[in-house]
């Protein structure tokens, strides 16, 4: 009788601390937030593209200001002016959008299109932007992208 009372016991103590766990870790994930996002961001190149611009972080009803600078590397040739709209995805605090951010992707623009992408940091936050570009490039190219609180 012993024995089972021993097993009843720990099996309790095992799923109390399991519950826990569980919690602890639901709790952290719904506190993840969206912010929404503008950005200017122009960029330029021959075969190495080289950018930067301005953005806006509106987080908890305030707004944040940072910068954008990013470089790619491959097919790239033009320029372009991109203005960008969308939100950032798992915000714990505005400081989390800074870091950079890697993506693969492939554009054109002649005088104006539109487009999106989807960008992810070491922080988890992930930003979806679409929004229009002016200019002319082309680009199939691998790049990354820095954002820095202002």
């Amino acid at each position: 009788m012993k024995k089972d009372q021993a097993r009843m016991v720990r099996t309790l103590i095992c799923g109390a601390v399991l519950g826990l766990a569980a919690g602890a870790s639901v709790s952290t994930a719904s506190h993840a937030e969206t912010g929404s996002v503008r950005v200017v961001f122009t960029k330029a190149g021959f075969i190495v593209g080289v950018g930067g611009g301005r953005g806006i972080l509106t987080f908890r009803g305030h707004h944040y200001p940072f910068t954008v600078s990013g470089m790619s590397f491959g097919a790239t040739i033009g320029a372009s002016t991109n203005q960008l709209a969308g939100r950032a995805l798992n915000m714990h605090a505005p400081s989390d959008i800074a870091g950079t951010y890697n993506a693969i992707g492939a554009g054109a623009a002649v005088a104006g299109g539109a487009g999106g992408v989807q960008l992810q940091n070491a922080k988890g936050v992930i930003l979806q932007l679409h929004g229009v570009k002016v200019g002319v490039e082309l680009s199939a190219s691998v790049g990354g992208v820095t954002i820095t609180m202002e």
